[in-house]
């Protein structure tokens, strides 16, 4: 094992003897605009006390230069990725003076050159364990201490931390910025982002309470950061944490930052949330759009208490916080803000993600055996986060509200500044409650896979409810009607499935939706009246959250080849043009678009695509001016069109201005319209050119170079690969640009001859490359074959290759085999 790969053993010894105090951290940016310069100045001064003679910092960088312990310097024992200290007496000053690197990757220190200004901009990520790419420290969640910033950088930059500045030094175009110490964190959700960002300044006021807020974004986008709706979704939040917790907001100030390259939504670093640029939109958003990012808003604050205030010992428990802040973000959204809506979003998509990641191989129990760094960087997945949030909404209708809040509020008020695990919330739950959470912990937080619900009858007309993978639901059954060409509830009956089946009373209805009101985790089956009555009528049920249930339903019975996938387009395009929840409408365009391109079979792909793209054309025409309809079609058209070009006429008519009213092709669309006919062969290199010259940005650069690995050229495609594979320089986003490209247009005939080279490849991508790197490789390039020979000859030929590799492959191989399996079952 590389050194860099912590374990859950070794990290608990180190926590055992040592006593972690306090750090300070010095960071010299002041060469960051020069691109020359690869690495920065960095020194960390830690204060603890020990047991042991000898123990280990951690640190990743460029060189180690000095280390000092309790004044006397010692010799550098460093391997590139731990830093031996020994001569430990009870109580320790060690210092660390290191170089570390800039980051290209969003691991660490990334640093961002804008074309559009050429103006430097940085910004670190560090979950789960890149801390030390900046500093030496102990990077694991359970020693927590109070961390002093001091950074140097250009002046006239905003310098930014966890804590407000203490005090600023200025000299000759350089400023020092000392910040004031944090209360106890953890190494990985502290933060510093710099550069000349432009700032929006609010604040939120409760009783006594004043709390600064900033929303930050660089200079280029401002025009885009729609900051009065952030700090509105912001000060909602805050008033209904700071009630539902009846913990104060602990960390001063809330500053929010939009930052590019970024690898993740977002990041809860206490008083510098980190967020990706890919909440602001360049033009048109759709209120979906605004709704998945007041969603995020709100999931990263509640991780201020779940996760910042109270964090989990180890890896093992990140349910601790991931669970529970994506339960938040869609229950705040929906109680405390307008988007009343985010149950119906979350029945549709995040609970899609989790049935998805829980019928793999590799799925995990939502309290998971994570014994290193490498399986923690996977396991932030749809089991942690959104089977999480789907458990824990059960747990909610199983105790009640008012005991889940108040049993959060004493976790909070017994372990603040701690660290906790399972136990110590059940131990709350079950006070506040009177039941005992044993049981259910057992039964949902420490087991895998998820039930199928469906009913029989039998021949003597007996009607029962039956689930395959047994768990004990608490659940609704709704019976739905038509009514005056609408689709109603009439009635809806509530139930507890113990075992494997159970009795029901089933009066004859148009519809029955076993999970009304979304209640439980578990994929429900429409039986055949059902079927067929939302086949024709699915756009007349009134209630959207009954209308997401129908949508997942339809969608897991055909991810499940269950249903023909031909028929599920088909009812894409009859009721899709009708859907007016603006989420559910972009949920179910995307899961037609992956049908087609994964489960129809090969026989019928073209004639199903042909009548989708013209669905799309035809829809787009008819769409209101202006509305989210129209572009969520718009954008259908511009994804169908790189795999039919028979309206490539019409989609080169929009780019040059004809358009239907009201429709905004904003730069992002334009990209996706003129990628579409490059992909197709109707636009080449100079158009590329001339687009990109229009939009000369570092989200044009990028979709520039994603539109030139997009040619239809097995020459170019090779280049690609190619650039993929070998090109270090590329950052994290111009790596997902080729390796678009090389995929675009589904042309398998122009990459297939690279299939069984990749798999001479990721073995040495894992060793060399950032496990954020390598997995992009391994994922994004994976061959999507007609059989499964080549990578189940690299699994049974790679049994010692590393765990979190292998489950990768195992787990792309699965979804290759769902393709294959489901297209088989086609009639």
């Amino acid at each position: 094992m590389h050194t860099a790969n912590l374990t859950r053993e070794e990290t608990a010894a180190r926590s055992a003897a040592i006593t972690l105090h306090r750090i300070r951290v010095e960071l010299d940016l002041t060469g960051a605009p020069e691109r020359a310069r690869t690495g920065f100045p960095t020194t960390t001064v830690l204060e603890f006390d020990a047991t042991v003679q000898s123990t280990w910092l951690d640190f990743i960088g460029e060189e180690v230069r000095r280390v000092e312990v309790n004044g006397e310097e010692r010799d550098v024992v460093y391997d590139g990725a731990r830093l031996t200290i020994d001569g430990l007496a009870a109580s320790n000053v060690v210092l660390v003076e290191a170089v570390g690197a800039y980051s290209r990757s969003g691991e660490g220190l990334h640093r961002f050159h804008d074309p559009a200004d050429d103006r430097t901009y940085l910004y670190t990520q560090y979950e789960p364990a890149d801390s030390r790419r900046v500093m030496a420290c102990f990077e694991q969640p359970d020693m927590k201490a109070e961390y002093t910033f001091v950074v140097d950088a250009p002046s006239g930059w905003e310098v930014l931390s966890n804590q407000s500045p203490a005090h600023v030094d200025l000299g000759v175009g350089v400023q020092r910025v000392q910040f004031a110490p944090t209360l106890p964190i953890s190494s990985y959700i502290t933060a510093v982002a710099a550069g000349p960002y432009a700032r929006v300044d609010g604040e939120w006021t409760r009783d006594e309470q004043r709390v600064a807020l900033g929303v930050f974004v660089r200079r280029s986008l401002v025009d885009h950061l729609e900051a009065d709706e952030i700090l509105e979704v912001t000060r909602q939040g805050l008033d209904f944490f700071t009630d539902a917790f009846a913990y104060p907001y602990p960390w001063g100030k809330y500053d929010q930052i939009f930052v590019p390259e970024y690898n993740l939504g977002a990041m809860e670093n206490p008083g510098l949330v980190t967020f990706t640029e890919g909440y602001l939109s360049r033009g048109a958003a759709t209120e979906a759009q605004r709704a998945s990012r007041a969603n995020t808003i709100l999931h990263e604050m509640a991780h201020m208490w779940f996760g910042d205030l109270v964090t989990m010992t180890w890896w093992d428990d990140l349910w601790l916080k991931e669970s529970f802040a994506d339960y938040m973000g869609s229950h705040a959204s929906a109680v405390a803000t307008r988007f009343h809506d985010a149950w119906v979003t979350f029945a549709m998509r995040r609970k899609a993600w989790a049935y998805q990641q829980d019928q793999l191989p590799t799925t995990h129990p939502i309290v998971a055996d994570i014994p290193d760094l490498e399986a923690a960087k996977l396991n932030f997945d749809g089991i942690t986060y959104a089977k999480g949030a789907s458990v824990l909404k059960q747990l909610v209708a199983f105790v009640g509200d008012e005991a889940f809040f108040e049993g959060a509020r004493r976790y909070f008020a017994a372990n603040a500044f701690g660290n906790t695990t399972l136990d110590d919330f059940l131990v709350e739950l079950s006070a506040v409650s009177g039941r005992d959470m044993t049981d259910w912990a057992a039964a949902w937080l420490q087991t895998t896979g998820v039930s199928t619900i469906w009913t029989e009858t039998d021949a003597d007309g007996g009607h029962h409810l039956v689930q395959d993978d047994v768990r004990p639901h608490r659940l609704r059954i709704g019976l739905y009607d038509r009514v005056d060409g609408r689709i109603v509830r009439r009635e809806q009956r509530e139930l507890d499935l113990i075992g494997e089946r159970v009795d029901i009373d089933l009066p004859e209805a148009d519809l029955v939706l076993l999970n009304d009101d979304d209640l439980t985790y578990a994929k429900a089956r429409l039986d055949e009246r059902s079927l067929r009555t939302v086949e024709e009528s699915l756009s007349d049920i009134e209630d959207p959250l009954a209308r997401a249930l129908v949508w997942s339903s339809l969608w897991n019975a055909t991810r499940d080849g269950e249903l023909d996938a031909a028929r599920f387009v088909a009812i894409v395009r009859a009721h899709a043009p009708r859907e007016s929840n603006g989420g559910l409408l972009a949920a179910a365009l995307l899961d037609a678009a992956f049908a087609l391109r994964h489960f129809v079979r090969d026989d019928r792909r073209d004639a199903e695509q042909r009548a989708w793209i013209e669905a799309t054309w035809s829809t787009l025409q008819q769409a209101d001016a202006g509305s989210d309809a129209q572009l969520s079609w718009a954008r259908a058209l511009a994804a169908a069109s790189a795999f039919d070009d028979i309206h490539h006429a019409e989609v080169r008519a929009l780019l040059d201005g004809d358009v239907p009213e009201g429709l905004v092709v904003d730069p992002d669309l334009r990209w996706q319209l003129l990628t579409a006919l490059v992909t197709t062969g109707h636009a080449d290199l100079a158009d590329i050119a001339a687009e990109e010259e229009r939009d000369d940005t570092g989200d044009g650069r990028t979709a520039a170079r994603r539109a030139r690995a997009s040619v239809p050229d097995a020459t170019v495609r090779a280049a690609a690969w190619t650039a993929a594979w070998d090109d270090r320089s590329l950052t994290n986003d111009h790596l997902d640009a080729e390796i678009a490209g090389f995929r675009a247009g589904g042309r398998r005939d122009l990459i297939e001859s690279f299939d069984e080279e990749y798999f001479d490849r990721i073995g040495a991508a894992w060793t060399e490359r950032s496990i954020e790197i390598a997995r992009r490789l391994v994922i994004g390039l994976f061959p999507a074959r007609s059989s499964l020979d080549l990578v189940d000859a690299w699994l049974s030929a790679s049994p010692e290759a590393p765990a979190a590799l292998r489950r990768l492959l195992i787990e792309q191989r699965d979804h290759l085999a769902r393709d294959l399996r489901v297209r088989g079952a086609q009639g």
